[in-house]
């Protein structure tokens, strides 16, 4: 509410509020707010960082980060995809951070090939070094415009929204397991990476340096948002070593990853909002002793809920599954076709009560995890 007043007021208060800063700014479908946490525990090594690491990432939440700081030496924003044009206008960054393009809240938000376009005439208004995942074709087209790009490959686990090349349309040829894409009618393909992702490490490729990344948060999407903050932080010239060894600290983002007690129980909260973050979210609850799904389609979360017909839910047959949330009858529609055996519940305590021995895991999309996480912080985890 208070950035909504201040940008009443000023509208140019962005501009005012950055002057003088060193502003990174990060922007993607998935890992935005994991990414900006870790780059600004990154930089707290070095100075004092006003950050939006909770999620509100359009102009009113990034002026209430940095009204809330006062004083900075860097602003680590991250910021909505449609805005990104937007904010980097306002706030001359010196690093933007280009993280991933797939399909979210198709209701209110447009093709990711309008988005990739919209990033790439940035080029032409922005003076800026971008740290961008070359493991996404319309991340590289939208990047490789810009003068200085730092190429990370972060890796890339749903290549379903781009199977045509973004700059003539013909189709993209993969080699998975090297990572390597191209087109099959014209030169654009896949750069040579400036970094590298590993099992656990990532490698600085000029140098043949390597630095270990030693995450706390579950599953490789965290390790690829790592490796893509170490870049963005070495970009504005801070040594790897000093940066890398502050990733440990991060164990959860505003609630995420989070493991509360619920009624004697162990509850890990993980969110899932589209079919990318769902396919991320697989590898994190693949050994669960039981999954609790919910889901809602209020104005944050997209009222559209066609979405959940492009995960693959199969993946959760044999595991202990319950599902809640307005949009629960949709949700066992899809689990119904994927041959997927659930219950629905009225609430999380029910699922507690009735889920076999073991973690729970809640799996949540927006409104419906900030609900959930309100309500354990509330008091009533036992």
């Amino acid at each position: 509410m208070s950035g909504r007043v201040v940008l009443a007021l000023a509208p140019g208060a962005l501009r005012r509020l950055t002057a003088g800063k060193d502003v990174v700014l990060v922007s993607g479908t998935n890992g935005k707010t994991t990414t900006t946490r870790l780059i600004a525990e990154m930089l707290t090594e070095v100075g004092r960082v006003a950050s939006n690491d909770t999620g509100a990432n359009m102009p009113a939440g990034l002026v209430t980060a940095m009204i809330s700081e006062r004083r900075f030496d860097y602003a680590v924003l991250e910021v909505d995809e449609r805005y990104l044009r937007t904010v980097c206008r306002q706030t001359a960054p010196k690093v933007v951070v280009l993280l991933n393009l797939s399909r979210d809240q198709l209701d209110r938000n447009p093709e990711t090939a309008q988005v990739a376009r919209s990033w790439r005439e940035m080029s032409h208004e922005v003076r800026t070094t971008v740290v961008a995942n070359c493991d996404d074709p319309q991340i590289y087209w939208a990047a490789s415009s810009f003068p200085a790009v730092t190429w990370v490959a972060a890796g890339t686990a749903w290549p379903h929204d781009s199977w045509c090349c973004p700059s003539c349309g013909a189709s993209l040829s993969r080699v998975a397991d090297l990572g390597h894409w191209s087109c099959q009618g014209c030169t654009l393909a896949r750069p040579r990476p400036h970094w590298r992702l590993g099992t656990r490490s990532v490698t600085f490729t000029p140098e043949k340096t390597t630095f270990a990344l030693k995450v706390a948060l579950p599953g490789r999407a965290n390790l690829a948002n790592a490796a893509m903050a170490l870049a963005a932080a070495t970009s504005l010239g801070h040594a790897p070593e000093l940066m890398a060894r502050r990733l440990e600290r991060v164990r959860s983002i505003a609630g995420r990853y989070e493991v509360v007690r619920f009624l004697g129980r162990r509850v890990r909260l993980l969110l899932a909002k589209n079919p990318a973050s769902w396919g991320e979210t697989f590898e994190t609850i693949s050994t669960s002793a039981a999954v609790l799904i919910v889901l809602n389609a209020r104005v944050l979360d997209g009222r559209d809920t066609s979405w959940i017909w492009d995960v693959d839910f199969r993946e959760l047959r044999g595991q202990a599954v319950y599902i809640s949330g307005e949009r629960r009858h949709d949700l066992a529609v899809r689990l119904d076709i994927a041959d997927v055996e659930f219950k629905i519940v009225s609430s999380l305590e029910e699922a507690c009560r009735l889920a076999p021995l073991g973690q729970l895991d809640m799996v949540a999309n927006y409104t419906a995890f900030l609900d959930l996480v309100r309500e354990l912080r509330s008091g009533r985890q036992t």
